[in-house]
């Protein structure tokens, strides 16, 4: 009778060994399969975000060339009577003030964005609107209400660092004296980078028309480009100030620090 006792007491305690164990593998199975699924949204949005948003700026960028007159797709280092392409103009621009438009509806293509500080293949289009339908697919959105390029207030922009393109991955390399160029339908707009801030989410002042001063009345022209902050968060905003420098029409060809640049984007699929 003892050993039947003892038997049946080492069945009881087995037991529950044996069904903690079965608890325990489920859960590890549990935890494999939410690492593996956690891996694969990293990598979609860290990866593949990006490639399909580039293959859709790409587009964006081929559509707008298809609507320019043929003088602005010329051959890179020419203008467009065949001579040499000259430097953008600066203080002594002799082309004045270039045209501005009315804002477009959400959606709509207003130009294309180059920042040599960026790289030699830096070109992305500028769209209006920053809701998610813009801002994740077009990359560059144009904020609603402020001024459109070359107008006298703020033309301000936002764009992702990380995803969804990257397009402004890059945007604490600036520096004071880059030159950021717009080219809208009518020619190309020559913003001067001075420099930049981190704000709080909630500081919109900076998209005022004299950024960051209320009340103001502006007189210049202004670019102000936000991103994320840091580069894998979003607990701040980057943002960067850039003066408008002068505006050269599209009939004289592109500006020469970019000429090879909208030649490729112009013209390549």
């Amino acid at each position: 009778m003892p050993q039947l006792q003892e038997r049946a007491a080492v069945i009881a305690f087995r037991a529950p060994r044996g069904r903690s164990a079965g608890v325990l593998r489920i859960l590890g199975e549990l935890l494999l399969t939410a690492g593996v699924i956690l891996v694969l949204f990293i990598v979609w949005q860290l990866w593949w975000t990006n490639v399909e948003s580039a293959g859709t700026q790409r587009a964006a960028v081929k559509d707008f060339a298809r609507q320019l007159a043929p003088a602005s797709a010329q051959d890179p280092g020419q203008d467009a009577q065949g001579g040499p392409a000259v430097p953008m103009p600066g203080a002594e621009e002799v082309y004045g003030p270039g045209p501005t438009s009315p804002e477009p509806a959400v959606g709509a293509t207003i130009g294309v964005l180059y920042v040599p500080r960026f790289g030699p293949d830096y070109s992305r289009p500028i769209v209006q609107g920053t809701g998610p339908e813009v801002l994740d697919s077009f990359g560059i959105g144009h904020y609603q209400g402020t001024a459109m390029p070359g107008a006298v207030g703020n033309f301000a922009v936002a764009g992702h660092r990380q995803t969804h393109g990257a397009v402004l991955d890059n945007i604490d390399a600036l520096r004071p004296g880059d030159r950021i160029y717009v080219q809208t339908r009518s020619g190309f707009y020559a913003y001067v980078f001075r420099n930049s801030q981190i704000v709080l989410p909630d500081r919109t002042d900076v998209l005022l028309p004299v950024p960051s001063r209320p009340a103001v009345t502006p007189t210049e022209s202004y670019l102000t480009m936000t991103s994320c902050n840091p580069r894998f968060g979003s607990q701040e905003r980057f943002v960067a100030f850039a003066l408008l420098e002068g505006w050269r029409p599209a009939s004289a060809g592109p500006p020469a620090e970019i000429a090879v640049q909208v030649q490729r984007a112009m013209t390549e699929g």
